[in-house]
């Protein structure tokens, strides 16, 4: 019997089974992921089938019965999900810290934020302001948090642009042509979006660093494949890959 997971491919005469291994995650691992998709495929023999987004969503859809293998959200959802049995314990793998940043098209002059007033000068200066959903992204949640607390949240209310995630949100302001927008997600978000430049991260006394966790989940039936590609994303050997992408070191 041929499994949903598998498709059959005639070669030769012979039916060559492909197994699909399915990904939920938050948007800032979708780089590294992309980056390592090659080689997980080949040490798993699987397809690899991701799905990237806000990691209240990723939730949401794992929650709900969409096709996973391995999820990677916050640590602290993988822990309340393996605490509820929808990630198999003892899977986890932490990815790294992720810091929340400032990002400007390419090309155009970078604002100081450095400090609290700068921040605040440079969101009231900008035409529109590019970031995550404020209900189920990280990144959207904090950054909502950070207009009331530099006390612009009203002000700057009609400037506002939420996408479903980081990555739309940077894709779309890369592709606006008002040059004097600006944008708040992950880094990680950031630096993989062509068209867009990270200024800097947040000011201390609104950082945020968000660590991301792997997991595998308990009904996957590639569970050993799901580990395999956990233990790669994960491994010392891609350190640098992870740094160059945003990831923090763990520790």
């Amino acid at each position: 019997m041929v499994r949903r997971d598998q498709v059959g491919q005639h070669q030769t005469g012979l039916i060559l089974l492909t197994r699909f291994m399915h990904l939920l995650s938050g948007g800032a691992a979708q780089g590294l992921v992309n980056a390592l998709k090659p080689s997980i495929e080949k040490t798993t023999d699987t397809q690899l089938s991701c799905t990237f987004g806000a990691v209240g969503l990723m939730k949401q859809k794992l929650l709900e019965g969409t096709s996973c293998d391995v999820v990677i959200l916050t640590a602290a959802l993988i822990e309340q999900l393996t605490a509820s049995g929808h990630v198999l314990a003892g899977s986890a793998r932490h990815l790294g810290p992720v810091k929340t940043g400032v990002a400007v098209k390419h090309g155009t002059p970078y604002p100081q934020v450095d400090t609290a007033e700068q921040l605040k000068a440079a969101m009231l200066a900008a035409t529109g302001i590019y970031f995550p959903d404020p209900q189920l992204a990280t990144a959207g949640i904090h950054f909502m948090k950070v207009l009331n607390g530099l006390g612009i949240a009203e002000t700057v209310a009609s400037k506002l642009r939420p996408f479903p995630n980081g990555n739309t949100a940077m894709n779309a302001m890369a592709a606006c042509e008002d040059p004097h927008v600006i944008g708040c997600t992950q880094v990680t978000e950031i630096l993989i979006t062509p068209g867009v430049d990270l200024v800097a991260n947040l000011p201390l006394e609104f950082e945020l660093a968000t660590m991301y966790t792997a997991g595998v989940r308990s009904t996957s039936t590639c569970a050993a494949q799901a580990q395999a590609m956990i233990d790669i994303l994960t491994s010392s050997e891609h350190a640098d890959l992870r740094a160059k992408g945003g990831f923090l070191p763990v520790v």
